[in-house]
């Protein structure tokens, strides 16, 4: 058993983690804003556009994994995204991040096997029209990933997953009815739209011992999208 923090564990890929984890009878620990009820694992509150103060008392001295979901999908013309827009994706995708992790590297530093898992998005790597802003801050996400797995090597493993668009509340304004996902699914080579589980499989897989020979990886999870034209 060991002992997992998932930020941003209560929706999407998240909370699809989060429930993997808690049936492989890990100890689990979940942040987010708003509280939801998760039998066999224990709620923080968390803001990730708050410093971070004692929010992280009371866990465990030893953390064996953290996983970081918090993101943003804004969506506008690069004319139109202000320096706030900007600053906000910022925040929420890399900034939150930084904030927490260093709050918890003392905690990894314990674990005899510890990993971090991040989120990019294909956005970062492939040119996509009106994602100025989240294609940016996805890919100093990408950036922290491999400076971080190469200072904390060996002791700590750092990877990032790559998504499409998936299936989420997050992107709901985009798969809210079938005509969008329909229109969505055409733009990959799979011919459909990514699911939380999927994409939480591969998390649960980078938290595990089997990838203990991965660290600094982005590993894209997006239905052919970035390699396959």
């Amino acid at each position: 058993m060991a002992n997992f923090l998932i930020i941003g564990g209560t929706k999407g890929i998240g909370h699809a983690l989060t429930q993997s984890l808690i049936k492989q009878n890990h100890q689990v620990f979940f942040a987010a804003r708003n509280q939801i009820e998760l039998e066999r694992a224990s709620f923080i509150e968390l803001d990730v556009t708050q410093e971070v103060n004692s929010q992280f008392d009371d866990l465990p001295d030893v953390l064996d994994g953290v996983v970081y979901c918090p993101g943003s999908i804004n969506l506008k013309p690069f004319t139109r995204l202000s320096s706030a827009d900007f600053l906000r994706d910022l925040q929420i995708n890399l900034l939150g991040a930084v904030t927490c992790l260093q709050a918890l590297h003392p905690r990894l530093k314990k674990s005899e096997q510890a990993s971090v898992v991040l989120f990019s998005s294909v956005a970062a790597t492939r040119g996509m029209a009106f994602h100025a802003s989240i294609a940016a801050s996805k890919a100093a996400v990408e950036g922290l990933t491999k400076s971080l797995a190469a200072e904390w090597a060996p002791a700590i493993r750092v990877n990032c997953v790559a998504p499409s668009l998936t299936q989420t509340s997050l992107a709901e304004k985009l798969t809210n009815t079938a005509e969008k996902i329909e229109t969505a699914a055409q733009k990959h080579p799979l011919k459909r739209i990514g699911q939380p589980d999927e994409i939480a499989a591969l998390a649960n897989f980078l938290l595990s011992p089997q990838s203990g020979w991965m660290t600094g990886q982005v590993l894209h999870v997006d239905g052919g999208m970035s390699g396959v034209s």
